[in-house]
């Protein structure tokens, strides 16, 4: 039985495969990874008191299942037929702004860690596994998801095997098969139920926060459940998956005693959640700022004082919640704009960054400003502090690389804003979107709801000039005088191997003048004969070569750590001892425990498009062999050839596919309720 995941969404089929699980650690200190997970169910649990405490009711199209008694309804009406009947969104004013009081800065470490399962367990759980068949090396994992109960959860359900990560049916079927002999049939309820909720997590790896019925239905009928539909009642009744009725079209398009069509959704809770937890908050934004706050004629002179689009960007945030920023590389000067006009008006502004490199790029455009990570702001090792209330010490946050956002970071960012704050999120449509579940800046954009500010500063030079176009789907040659572009064709994916290390280890440092250490190679996906795996591999040989004695590692390496599901950190090995594997990431030390060494740390001179996101080196080769031409889209290639600063190679070994891809093959649809839950969301009027 393999269960090796891939390591982001670009290696996930519809409607999803296996994503990597979070590992156990076995050791007292709360990881990083420990502590940010940890970090969100404490700010969740804030979410639903503080969802609780609101006077009005949050319904948007068709009812809403944020409750049990919500839940019934919904399953009552998909039984009987029936449309359960449309409420208006009803949002509670802000209360009005008082003095902040003094934050209080919450170290990663204050909260609760995952449940460490006893050794005990962890033995009783890797016995029914030896029994089942299945591989020992997922006890401790199984344990960490089931608790000290593990054994007995599994000889009652063996099909609960899919909850473990990188599980898939016919695995789980062997396992019951083992443990129930002739019992365990494709009709037994329990797999039924089991399966249903695995399609829904492998959905959730693909994007969607839910998916149709039709298409639930549909892929339950490939798993090899005879009764589908009776799989996903069963599923519902008990509690496993939630149900949805959404209105389709306006409400002015059926006369006023005509039913409006609906949709049957189903997803499961945790993204349900977060989906209507990130409307709130999001209607909260938007209507809570409706003027100047007394300001007005000192936002007027910092906007007038700042150049183009910057300019439009500083007037829409004076008098609004929720302001939307579009463009490249070259714009993220507006944002930086706008922080030091809003620190010059005296508000307590901070900007957040996908990661630590585009944490230091901004630092550098907003001299003196608060700059940290999405991740550092949410687990409290970044960031202002919060205050009494657990809001966030900002009167005004600009999230970068906003299409990063999945739907509950943007849920934990929104709730984590105190009444009154402003939210600006900025970020290039045109790359590939969030890992996680969702498209949460591109249902905003669609919903209109509030300003959109998209500069009209072009990314510079050749590189600018290609990528732009790649950004309208087309793929024009520019003239590069200073080999900005290089285009190397290849035949074969042995020559695609060859000519890339070429690049890196002789060719770009000889001809541009950038080492082999600031040059990234971006590849489609992990496998094959031209994934990351055979392109480190090739590359570690030449730039550094060793026994690899630390878990396959040695010091000089570079690495791709992955602290959660869905990031990556640029790294390099410094050193090992009895800690773990010490990294230098981002110009911080991290350490990595011995037992998630394997899981969590990749080498990476070799890295996917996802995997680059919010990064940017002076040279980048992409490489495109002739077994990737299914990978390739608009907004892969646009990603992987914005990574580049001042040089783009590409090795090309896919003829007329590319500008095919680029032309014609657009972002991957995701199924999310974000649209349907923001349409009551109306800006109270100004004036």
């Amino acid at each position: 039985m393999s269960t090796e995941p891939p390591e982001t969404a670009e290696d996930a089929e519809e409607p999803g495969t296996p994503a990597e699980g979070a590992q156990v650690s076995e050791g007292a200190q709360v990881s990083e990874a420990e502590a940010e997970l940890a970090a969100q169910r404490v700010e969740r649990e804030r979410i639903e008191r503080r969802k609780a405490e609101r006077e009005g009711p949050i319904e948007a199209g068709g009812k809403l299942s944020g409750t049990a008694a919500d839940l019934l309804a919904a399953v009552r009406a998909v039984e009987s037929g029936e449309k359960p009947a449309a409420t208006v969104f009803e949002e509670a004013g802000p209360a009005p702004r008082r003095p902040a009081p003094e934050p209080v800065r919450r170290a990663p470490e204050a909260a609760p860690g995952p449940v460490v399962p006893a050794a005990g367990a962890v033995e009783d759980v890797r016995g029914v596994l030896v029994q089942g068949g299945a591989p020992e090396g997922l006890a401790v994992q199984a344990a960490g998801v089931f608790g000290d109960g593990g054994a007995d959860v599994l000889r009652a359900d063996p099909w609960q095997l899919l909850r473990v990560p990188g599980v898939r049916p016919e695995q789980a079927d062997g396992f019951a098969r083992a443990l129930l002999g002739t019992g365990a049939g494709p009709d037994d309820e329990r797999r039924g139920r089991a399966v249903t909720v695995w399609l829904l997590e492998q959905a959730a790896l693909a994007g969607h926060t839910v998916l149709e019925m039709a298409t639930l239905v549909a892929a339950l009928g490939r798993q090899g459940v005879p009764e589908p539909e009776e799989a996903v009642q069963n599923a519902i009744s008990e509690g496993d998956v939630l149900v949805f009725q959404d209105a389709v079209g306006e409400a002015g398009d059926a006369g006023e005693d005509e039913e409006r069509p609906v949709r049957v959704l189903l997803g499961l809770e945790r993204y349900a959640l977060a989906e209507e937890s990130l409307a709130d908050g999001l209607g909260r934004l938007i209507n809570s700022v409706t003027g100047r706050d007394g300001a007005g004629a000192e936002w007027e002179r910092a906007a007038a004082s700042a150049e183009g689009s910057a300019g439009e960007l500083i007037r829409a945030v004076a008098g609004h919640g929720l302001v939307l920023h579009t463009g490249g590389e070259a714009s993220l000067a507006e944002p930086a704009a706008l922080v030091s006009a809003a620190r010059g008006l005296g508000l307590r502004v901070w900007a957040a960054a996908h990661g630590p490199v585009g944490r230091a790029r901004f630092a550098g455009l907003a001299e003196g400003a608060g700059v940290a990570t999405v991740a550092g702001l949410l687990s409290g090792a970044e960031g202002p502090g919060r205050d009494a209330d657990g809001a966030l010490d900002v009167d005004l946050l600009v999230v970068l690389d906003a299409p990063q956002l999945d739907v509950e970071t943007a849920a934990l960012v929104t709730e984590s804003l105190p009444d009154g704050a402003r939210l600006v999120l900025s970020g290039d449509p045109g790359v590939l979107w969030s890992v996680g579940p969702g498209r949460v800046f591109a249902d905003l954009l669609a919903a209109r709801l509030c300003p959109q500010i998209a500069s009209r500063r072009p990314d510079p030079g050749p590189l600018g000039e290609l990528v732009s176009g790649i950004g309208v789907g087309e793929l024009n040659q520019v003239a590069a005088p200073g080999k900005e572009v290089v285009i190397v064709p290849v035949r074969d994916a042995g020559e695609a191997v060859h000519r890339t290390v070429q690049l890196v280890v002789d060719s770009v440092p000889r001809a541009i003048g950038v080492p082999a250490e600031e040059t990234q190679v971006i590849t489609p996906g992990h496998g094959g004969a031209v994934g990351t795996r055979a392109l480190n591999t090739a590359l570690k040989e030449r730039l550094n070569p060793g026994p690899g004695r630390f878990g396959g590692f040695d010091p000089g390496d570079r690495v791709a750590y992955s602290p959660a599901p869905g990031r990556t950190l640029p790294g390099r090995v410094v050193r090992a001892d009895g800690e773990g594997l010490h990294l230098e990431c981002g110009g911080e030390e991290v350490v990595v425990p011995r037992e998630r060494v394997e899981s969590s740390v990749r080498h990476g001179w070799a890295l996917t498009a996802h995997q680059a996101v919010g990064c940017r080196w002076p040279a980048v080769v992409a490489v495109l062999p002739g077994d990737a031409v299914q990978a390739l889209s608009r907004p892969w290639v646009y990603t992987a050839f914005s990574r580049a600063d001042r040089h783009l190679s590409v090795v090309h070994g896919v003829e007329q596919a590319l500008p095919r891809a680029v032309a014609e093959v657009t972002a991957k649809p995701r199924t999310t309720r974000l649209p349907v839950l923001l349409a009551p969301q109306v800006p109270v009027a100004e004036g």
